[in-house]
């Protein structure tokens, strides 16, 4: 007679996860969790100089969280870190704990701007920035934006220089709070940055 077999511990964890991400309640929670550790692998590089494209126009209107229009024009000029997210989208709220940690070291800088945009309602955004902690304002757009944002996935990040050019465009989970981040940014703002 054949002896039973053993399951590995292996087998027993994957069938566990699988699961877990079944089950609605626990799919989000899980997802957040994978999508974190994979920020913490993926390093946002920069576009090589000959291929970084300029944005087509600085001229878009958006809200801000108070209802209010605000124009993107008055960026133009500085260093813009730009992501398109959502509240229900786990790749782009497993990125929001490195873009408060970097909102939070450059947000006293005049020469850098942060833009957190979604379809969302403003409440919706207001509302999930506040439950968890986060200082950085959400916008909505209320006019077509630049061509250059033709965004298809979420999340999605621009970083643009201070003459319009697309230095960083990152689809998916990164790491946005890496030493080779700061070391983008610090160089676009002292206008000294390099390809590493």
């Amino acid at each position: 007679m054949a002896k039973p077999r053993k399951m590995k511990w292996s087998t027993i964890l994957f069938v566990v996860v699988l699961l877990l991400l079944i089950i609605p309640q626990t799919r989000k929670p899980i997802q957040i969790f994978l999508q974190k550790g994979m920020a913490k692998v993926v390093k946002p590089s920069a576009i090589e100089n000959s291929e970084r494209a300029s944005l087509s126009t600085f001229n878009w209107k958006l809200k801000n969280d108070q209802g209010e229009t605000v124009n993107f024009k008055s960026a133009e000029g500085k260093v813009i870190i730009i992501n398109f997210w959502a509240t229900w989208c786990p790749p782009c709220i497993a990125e929001m704990p490195d873009f408060e940690t970097l909102y939070q070291d450059y947000k006293d800088n005049d020469a850098i701007e942060f833009w957190f945009v979604s379809n969302e309602k403003q409440s919706v955004t207001a509302n999930f920035l506040e439950e968890k902690g986060y200082s950085f304002k959400s916008y909505q757009p209320s006019t077509q934006p630049p061509s250059n944002f033709n965004v298809s996935s979420i999340p999605r990040t621009f970083v643009i220089d201070t003459a319009g050019k697309i230095v960083l465009d990152k689809s998916g989970v990164a790491d946005w709070d890496s030493d080779k981040m700061r070391r983008i940014l610090d160089g676009l703002i002292e206008n000294k940055f390099t390809m590493d």
